[in-house]
């Protein structure tokens, strides 16, 4: 025997130079395996010589034989069978069959170790990210062997992180939210804001270390995490954030060209300064629509130009930030020359001073030519009215005061003498310089918030006011507030420029390490932009003055940007940075939003999003491309960055509140496939991140926090009525567990208050020999009865041995539940095989359930035809069940004629539920029909309680008593009390227990002699044949006789020859069955009366019968079974004449006798008590209080 030794080295799957990308099929590989017959070395990444006619390797190298084993021999290759039972070229070197030889029968369904591990060394994880789209774009070029991924922490997460972290608000609101609330307030806005994203990014370390992230990233974690359901409605939410995200980064671009870059390009202007904001807000939406329509087409166009000029996008935030740091160092030694007009203490506009005089008038000297004006020769008269010449004022000529442009905004007109505003007459003109550097000091007066509402004048509270006049017109030159600031308002605003923290998540699979480089490289992207935007705050407090911080605009100093001042060399390095990180934001926004929805919609757990995972042929989402730019045209419409911010930071916070839902739910269910390699994680961590969430979305908008979960929430129902087909292992099913678990032990502390008590039933039902239920009424009685409540089993039992009738309880109980899907009955289904079916009935009702989730009400229907039927099984079954019931102290529901129920389609009209009280039982008799009309079925019926009163009872007194009970059980009923008055025996009833008694006697004996002709009966004895053969035929035409005379069924009843007691038929001839069913159709109810019983016995009394039967006839019949029947011949009557046109009568089912010779009579009592009714329903009660009287 040739030996092999093989050496097993561990490496990583990236480090094997052959294997494909393609993971192979598990199943479809279970039982191929590869052997090696020779000493010669194995090298398993060459594939066979294409000489040898090996078979071509796949597409990544590795040989995947599927029919066949390569073995070398004499250097060619040869491909054979290796399938475990293969008997061709049974080798010496077969050792697997030997060393596994116990499960060479199991080898298809659990492969080798070593099989398992080759599959999963294989397996490479294909993302839908850009890497792919790339490669696939580039048509005609000859496509490369694929490459291991080798992107690291740094380039594969920390740096797209950063580009999507930093955004548009940092450029242009984060200096406005520290101009309004201060440098404290504006530390915590930031503060919370990065404390919710960096629990966040712990919770989705934990989730994206706990197994393989492919793409989808947040929506992927999520589902796999908390079910579809949750998954469906958070990765929409957090498609439509990033969607709104693109549309705010397109808006924020197009706000900087207008205002800051190209300003005279606006096609919208206003002459009146009302307009103004409408005109710009229609230019936002004219340049946004072509702006998205031209990045659409881009990313259209091919994902690889979006990749390439992403890294020059990233390069202009982080100069643009590196300028701001460094300008406020210089501001410290020279601070930059940025003045701004004061009036009193409001700010002027520096787009009104066209002739840069921040004053009132300027004084001139006379005859000067103009040119000379504009040169040394003029001298300004300041507020305080001194003057500073420029020359020797001995030699100057006379002066002359002139009004400056600014002069014309405040009076009627350019003379010095004209009428003025008072509050311009009363206050002078001042400068003040915008960056006032970083040792100013000015952080003290920027410490405090100071909101103000929408048309206040942007004022310095450290200026003095002479005296306060009218409020300022919007006609005068001022610094306006455009909104309504709060604390509120400014978390919503700020929020989404902390988003973007799922960027490394979602590149998973261009990772060397992925499980390794998303937690560091994430968390340390958030403490990097943390830093940045707190110590952005303290720099923006400490070097700008407060009016310029709270210009959002930047009009005050001649509409430059705000942060651009404080930049250094230039304000055009923000402005041309800022510019460019917007764009390149929304690139990415309208790159990833398409593929979110398209992996959504490949999922097929949303319906109606089906056709928007389709593409093109390489895989790019055109159709989610067209659906996300409509989103974000709405977006675009609503033109306004301070509008839309708040949407996108309702979708990402519902987004990160179920991320961190799912990692401490994970946590806390301590789920066995819960073993994340990132282990800086607790559960308290992930709870304070979800409230801190939850609280942000109502502090910054609570309509808004209330729509979106709306949204989510209708998404969630619609994925739930429709049933995900998806099942992922999800948390929300651990928590269902755990809270039955919890749930289940609480029950079982103490015994079931009768307030509390309500049916839970077990439904037995009967399945015919094709897996048909017989009678599937019974469901829907059962479903009237519960109205969707409580818990329900619906259970059978198939004869046989379990190892041979697996398969079939697994047809039995899919049958149940389509039945119960098509009957909208919730709860559970439970099929049990026995070689006897009342065992299998006996055990079911033992064993189902569990704790106090134990039925407590069993439903069963009646044995139809039960006399018909030769063999006795049928209504045996019925007994011993009945039986078993009361041994189990559990309720009892029988409906008789169950096939003239009505359907949950066909409401009752008006009419009535009969009560027939007999017994006390535990009060079922009063809550059945209570719970019954609670169902639309037989809401408008009437309720009627009959009682039965004998000659001692005090008939009056009874019927008061028994409507002050139901008047304390708040339960509306018409009450009567029946008399019944003593009477003899009649003659029919002495005759109906006297056919009663010689039937089962004959019954007996046919039984006795069928047995001893089976043990007399030997081959060949053809004359014992003979003998047993006529005594037979002579006692069934006895028996037929006696039963035509007996068959007193019910109106409507089945065809069925056994209980739906849960039995399964055994097969029947069809013709039997068909002509017993054309019998059955044409009986008719009849009273059974003493002439027509007197005119059979005459019509019949010659009959020829063996001795044994003649002497049957002159038998008496037995005193106690007279009484008996009397009973029930006597309420039968009754029962008929007040209830006959009822449309469903209760009452109270009489117990089987002690004696088991007496269940054939038994049964017989009981069709006598109920002939003559359409629908009765017999209860039995379980022998505990079911309804009260008290609280």
């Amino acid at each position: 025997m040739a030996s092999v030794r093989f050496t097993v080295t561990p490496t990583k799957a990236e480090d094997l130079p052959g294997l494909s990308d393609a993971s192979p099929d598990i199943s479809s590989r279970s039982g191929a395996r590869v052997r090696f017959g020779s000493r010669e070395s194995v090298n398993r990444s060459e594939p066979p010589s294409e000489a040898s006619g090996g078979p071509a390797p796949t597409a990544g190298g590795a040989e995947t034989p599927d029919h066949s084993s390569v073995e070398q021999g004499d250097g060619n290759s040869k491909i054979s069978s290796v399938y475990i039972n293969n008997t061709h070229g049974g080798d010496d070197d077969d050792f697997y069959d030997k060393n596994l030889a116990l499960f060479e029968e199991e080898m298809d369904t659990r492969p080798k170790v070593s099989s398992l591990l080759n599959r999963l060394a294989n397996y490479t994880n294909l993302t839908q990210g850009a890497r792919e789209h790339e490669e696939a774009e580039s048509i005609g070029e000859k496509k490369k062997a694929g490459k291991s991924p080798q992107m690291g922490t740094f380039m594969g997460v920390y740096l797209p992180c950063l580009q999507n972290i930093f955004g548009v608000i940092l450029f242009l609101r984060l200096t406005w939210v520290v101009g309004n609330a201060g440098v404290l307030q504006g530390l915590c806005i930031v503060f919370i804001c990065c404390c919710c994203t960096l629990l966040t990014a712990i919770s989705m370390s934990a989730i994206a270390t706990n197994g393989v992230v492919p793409a989808g990233g947040a929506y992927f974690m999520i589902s796999r995490s908390l079910g579809p359901e949750f998954g469906g409605a958070v990765g929409l939410c957090f498609y439509l954030g990033t969607t709104f995200a693109g549309a705010m980064y397109i808006l924020g671009a197009i706000e900087i060209l207008l205002m800051y870059i190209a300003p005279k390009a606006a096609i919208f202007e206003s002459k009146h300064p009302d307009g103004e904001g409408a005109a710009m807000l229609n230019n936002m939406r004219v340049y946004g629509s072509v702006c998205l329509l031209l990045m659409s087409l881009l990313v259209f166009v091919g994902v690889k130009y979006v990749n390439k000029l992403a890294s020059i996008f990233l390069a202009c935030v982080i100069v643009s930030i590196v300028a701001i740091y460094v300008g406020a160092l210089v501001s410290a030694f020279k601070p930059p020359t940025f003045p701004v007009c004061m009036l009193g203490n409001r700010t002027i506009s520096g787009h009104q001073l066209d002739d840069g005089q921040c004053s009132k008038t300027l004084l001139l000297q006379m005859g000067a030519a103009p040119e000379e004006e504009a040169g040394g020769n003029v001298t300004a008269v300041n507020e305080n009215g001194t003057m500073t010449p420029t020359f020797d004022p001995s030699l100057a000529p006379p002066l002359l005061e002139k009004t400056t442009y600014i002069w014309k905004q405040f009076c009627e007109g350019p003379e010095v003498n004209a009428t003025c505003d008072e509050y311009f007459l009363s206050n002078n003109f001042s400068q003040i310089e915008a960056i006032p550097g970083l040792a100013s000091g000015i952080i003290s007066e920027n410490l405090w918030s100071s909101y103000q509402s929408r048309g206040d004048v942007v004022e310095k509270s450290s200026l003095s006011s002479s005296r306060q006049a009218q409020p300022a017109s919007t006609q005068q030159p001022y610094v306006f507030a455009d909104i309504s600031t709060s604390f509120t308002l400014l978390v919503g605003i700020f929020f989404p420029s902390v988003t973007g923290i799922m960027a490394g998540s979602n590149r998973s699979g261009d990772l060397k390490d992925a499980q390794r480089s998303i937690p560091i490289g994430t968390i340390l992207a958030i403490l990097t932009t943390s830093i940045v935007y707190l110590t952005s705050v303290v720099l923006f407090g400490s070097c700008i003055e407060r009016v310029v911080l709270r210009d959002k605009f930047g009009d005050s100093v001649n509409g430059q940007l705000v942060v651009g001042t404080l930049a250094w060399p230039s304000p055009w390095v923000i402005v041309i940075g800022s510019f460019f990180s917007t764009c390149g934001a929304g690139l990415q926004s309208l790159t990833g939003a398409p593929r979110l929805l398209q992996a959504i919609a490949k999922d097929n757990i949303i319906p109606f999003l089906r056709v928007f995972g389709h593409g093109k042929a390489n895989g790019e989402p055109t159709w989610a491309l067209l659906l996300t730019a409509l989103i974000a045209e709405l977006g675009i419409l609503i033109a306004s960055l301070d509008l839309v911010a708040p949407i996108l930071t309702m979708f990402f916070l519902m987004c990160y509140l179920f991320v961190n839902l799912a990692c401490g739910l994970q946590t806390l269910l301590r789920s066995p496939n819960w073993r994340p390699r990132f282990s800086y994680y607790h559960w308290t961590l992930s709870f304070l991140g979800m409230t801190i969430c939850l609280a942000l979305m109502f502090i910054s908008s609570w309509y808004y926090a209330i729509a979106a979960m709306v949204i989510a929430g209708m998404i969630y129902k619609y994925i739930e009525y429709h049933g995900a087909e998806k099942e992922w292992g999800d948390g929300i099913r651990g928590l269902s567990l755990s809270a039955a678990r919890y749930a289940l032990l609480r029950l079982e502390e103490g015994p079931l208050h009768t307030k509390n008590w309500r049916p839970q039933v077990l439904v037995l039902l009967k399945l015919d020999e094709d897996a048909h239920v017989k009678s599937p009424r019974l469901l829907t009685f059962a479903s009237q009865l519960k109205a969707g409540k409580g818990l329900t089993i619906v259970g059978t039992v198939v004869s046989g041995n379990f190892l041979q009738s697996y398969g079939e309880a697994l047809a039995a109980e899919q049958t149940l539940k389509h039945l119960m899907d098509k009957e909208r009955v919730k709860g559970f289904c439970q099929c049990i095989v026995a070689q006897k079916p009342r065992e299998g009935i006996s055990h079911m009702i033992q064993s189902s359930g569990l704790g106090g989730m134990k039925p407590n009400t069993v439903v069963m229907g009646w044995p139809h035809a039960w006399r018909q039927s030769e063999d006795p099984q049928a209504w045996k079954t019925f007994i011993n069940t009945v039986r078993v019931t009361t041994a189990a102290h559990l309720a009892l529901l029988v409906p008789k004629n169950i096939s003239l129920f009505p359907s949950n389609s066909e409401p009752c009209a008006e009419g009535y539920i009969d009560v027939w009280w007999i017994v006390h039982d535990g009060g079922m008799l009063m809550l059945l029909p209570f719970l019954l009309r609670q169902h639309k079925v037989w809401r408008k019926c009437g309720m009627r309680i009959f009682t039965v009163a004998q000659m001692e009872d005090n008939s009056i007194q009874m019927k008061k008593d028994l409507a002050t009970f139901l008047y304390h059980l708040r339960i509306e009923a018409e009450v009567e009390v029946v008399e019944m008055h003593d009477s003899d025996i009649s003659a029919y009833t002495y005759e109906r227990t006297l056919m009663m008694e010689q039937r089962s006697q004959m019954l007996r004996q046919m039984r006795l002699s069928k047995s001893d002709r089976e043990k007399e009966e030997t081959p060949g004895s053809s004359s014992s044949r003979t003998e047993a053969g006529g005594a037979t035929r002579s006692q069934a035409q006895l028996v037929k006789d006696r039963n035509s005379m007996l068959r007193l069924t019910s109106i409507g009843s089945d065809d069925e020859d056994d209980t739906d007691g849960g039995e399964r038929d055994r097969p029947t001839s069809a013709a039997g069955g068909a002509s017993e069913s054309a019998e059955h159709h044409r009986r008719v109810q009849m009273t059974w009366t003493k002439e027509k019983s007197s005119q059979y016995r005459a019509m019949h009394s010659g009959c020829s019968t063996p001795e044994g039967f003649r002497d049957m006839l002159s038998m008496r019949p037995d005193h106690s079974n007279v009484r008996r029947m009397h009973t029930a011949v006597k309420l039968n009557e009754v029962i008929v004449n007040k209830s006959h046109e009822a449309r469903l009568v209760l009452l109270n089912m009489p117990g089987p006798p002690r004696n088991t010779e007496g269940d054939e009579n038994y049964m017989e009592f009981l069709e006598v008590l109920t002939e003559g009714l359409e629908r009765v329903l017999l209860v039995r009660g379980g022998g505990s209080e079911v309804i009260t009287i008290y609280s």
